[in-house]
């Protein structure tokens, strides 16, 4: 079978048997793509793939390779076997999301082996109640790698974003770091000479350059802990970590569903932060910036950025109150439906244009945009 047509069988399943036998490593593809997607009730029903009753490799050879036949630990060996990278990330993804696949991330046997991505550092935080103390440490390994990625990712656009305006003041020191080229080409430009196409530098000109200085702000970080807002816990623990050592920045991190819990003390260690939030329950958000505003020294010097979907399960009016009497000492106020690589989100678009018309800025971002958002809003004091 060639490669086109094995590709489609693989796809397609049984459907497509009438195109040929698979050979020895398309037969084992095609067995673990079973063990998967042999568990889709749907497709089932369309007569496209059922679990345990797939021909394998030639006629007459049935059954036998399906969801009963492999342990998790052995189709994650046979998928990173068989497959390259890009489609093992997709495959382990769709096991942990949409099958739910507990074991995949409670198993110390394929922790070992696991790919680390974001789909299993979901996984991890929110099946850690169900690990016993070798699976967890196991389990915080996958984490810190995942962590340390996004970390190392995000620093780099918060220190861009943070570089901020730099003063250009004329010096007579030579450095070839501070040369003022524009200054430099536009005095010489009567030594241009027409045979060669060259400016000759008689007299070049430098520069020194300073951080524009900043006043102390107060950036509180109030994030939804609730089970939909998995990814935006995430990346504010990683923002908080990268904005942490940032000078003339104070930086808060407060997680909240019906409680209130301030994660500050634990910003400079996102992976323990991680392990430590309890995804689920309710939401209270109007009892969650109550406290960011207990928190504000200066209120002009203060930013709260809130990431929440918006769905109030407590106060609207008391919300809509706490946010207005924010806005009105001069308090930035932010309010984000998700802050994710992909800067989308599913929010109440009813409580966001509320809180729009009360003056806050509401929308969605990546952790690069915030970043931006952040460094401009300070950069303007």
């Amino acid at each position: 079978m060639d490669a086109e047509l094995e590709r489609w069988r693989l796809i397609l399943g049984e459907a497509a048997s009438e195109l040929g036998d698979l050979g020895e490593r398309a037969a084992a593809r095609d067995a673990a793509l079973d063990w998967l997607y042999g568990r889709d009730e749907s497709l089932g029903r369309r007569g496209i793939r059922r679990a345990g009753s797939r021909t394998r490799g030639g006629a007459g050879q049935t059954g036998g390779a399906g969801a009963s036949t492999l342990s998790t630990p052995e189709w994650i060996g046979a998928v990173h076997r068989l497959f390259p990278t890009p489609t093992i990330e997709r495959l382990e993804r769709d096991a942990v999301e949409r099958f739910r696949i507990d074991d995949l991330v409670t198993n110390p046997e394929v922790l070992r082996r696991i790919e680390p991505n974001q789909a299993m550092l979901r996984a991890v935080l929110t099946t850690k109640h169900l690990m016993n103390q070798e699976v967890l440490a196991l389990a915080r390994q996958l984490v810190n790698r995942v962590i340390r990625d996004l970390m190392e990712r995000l620093a780099t656009e918060v220190r861009q974003a943070f570089t901020g305006p730099r003063s250009r003041t004329p010096t007579r020191v030579p450095n070839s770091r501070n040369l003022d080229i524009r200054r430099t080409l536009r005095a010489n430009l009567r030594h241009f000479q027409p045979d060669t196409g060259k400016v000759v530098i008689e007299r070049p000109y430098f520069t020194t350059r300073s951080a524009k200085r900043m006043r102390p702000w107060q950036v509180v970080l109030l994030v939804d802990q609730s089970g939909s807002m998995l990814d935006s816990v995430i990346h504010s623990a990683v923002t908080a970590a990268c904005l942490w050592g940032l000078p003339g920045i104070r930086t808060h991190l407060v997680a909240f569903d019906t409680t209130v819990v301030d994660l500050t003390r634990d910003v400079e260690d996102p992976v323990e932060l991680l392990m430590k939030v309890q995804l689920g329950g309710g939401t209270d958000i109007a009892q969650a910036v109550q406290y960011a505003a207990g928190l504000i020294d200066n209120p002009r010097q203060a930013i709260v950025v809130l990431i929440s979907d918006l769905y109030e399960g407590g106060n609207d009016f008391t919300l809509r109150r706490e946010v207005a009497s924010l806005v009105g000492q001069g308090t930035e106020v932010v309010a984000l439906a998700a802050l994710n690589d992909e800067s989308g989100a599913v929010f109440n678009p009813f409580m966001g244009q509320q809180l729009a018309d009360l003056g806050a800025h509401v929308g969605a971002m990546t952790p690069g945009e915030l970043a931006g958002f952040l460094a401009d809003t300070i950069g303007r004091s």
